[in-house]
């Protein structure tokens, strides 16, 4: 198959780098349909490890230098895994929900940071950045493999289908501070777009939490913010 810079409408994307693509085969290696390793590779144990992983798993393994011409702008990277998309439904479970991201890098963070927090299931409201962008996938570290990752058309639609889920929308303008919360389960932290944040009618139909923080600042980045919520929401299940 002609190797082709990643596009949104195509069925594969790619991990950028050995400690990602590793984490995949870890993960998912039944996804996994390339791995392309760079002529200037350093053969390592960790290296040859993930070779065998690839023949266990029956992967076709590609030296191409040409391969990392095309899909990687990073002259340190020197390991690309082809894998194909994957499409899950979240679990009836605690949820974090992002309305409108519009970064990669920040989705990747995010993914990265509820992925610590035992927080395993992310729904994500359209207009949305894609969750398969290499960008994405290497903000995350290759934390999205442990993900469940579903788009919702519109937050309706994702409250119509988890009804059950206690929604907290992260908001300036809110009832409640986040210290003074009283936690309920199986929760939705709910965050809104990075320059916009969320419309004031979240206020009808969640409870709305602030994190406060100085007048400094107008407000906090999108994956502060939304670290904070997570860890307050989680701390108990990590006291010891």
């Amino acid at each position: 198959m002609k190797i082709q810079r990643y596009k949104h409408d195509s069925p594969y994307s790619y991990t950028l780098g050995a400690t990602l693509t590793y984490e995949m085969l870890k993960c998912s290696p039944e996804l996994v349909t390339k791995v392309y390793l760079s002529s200037s590779l350093n053969f390592t144990d960790g290296i040859n490890q993930m070779i065998e992983m690839c023949s266990k798993n029956k992967i076709q393994v590609i030296t191409s230098d040409k391969a990392f011409h095309i899909l990687s702008p990073k002259e340190n990277c020197f390991v690309i895994g082809e894998f194909r998309k994957k499409h899950s439904q979240l679990h009836h479970a605690n949820h974090i929900v992002l309305v409108e991201p519009s970064n990669a890098g920040n989705l990747g963070t995010i993914i990265r940071t509820a992925a610590g927090f035992q927080i395993n299931d992310i729904a994500i409201i359209r207009p949305a950045v894609d969750v398969h962008d290499p960008k994405t996938i290497r903000a995350s570290m290759g934390a999205i493999f442990h993900m469940n990752i579903q788009y919702f058309d519109t937050i309706e639609e994702y409250c119509n289908q988890y009804p059950d889920n206690i929604k907290y929308a992260f908001m300036l303008k809110a009832s409640h501070s986040i210290c003074n919360i009283v936690l309920r389960e199986p929760f939705s932290l709910i965050f809104g777009n990075e320059a916009t944040g969320l419309p004031n009618n979240f206020v009808d139909f969640c409870d709305s939490v602030v994190i406060k923080h100085s007048k400094d600042i107008d407000s906090l980045n999108l994956t502060v913010a939304a670290g904070i919520a997570m860890y307050e929401f989680t701390k108990k299940e990590f006291a010891n």
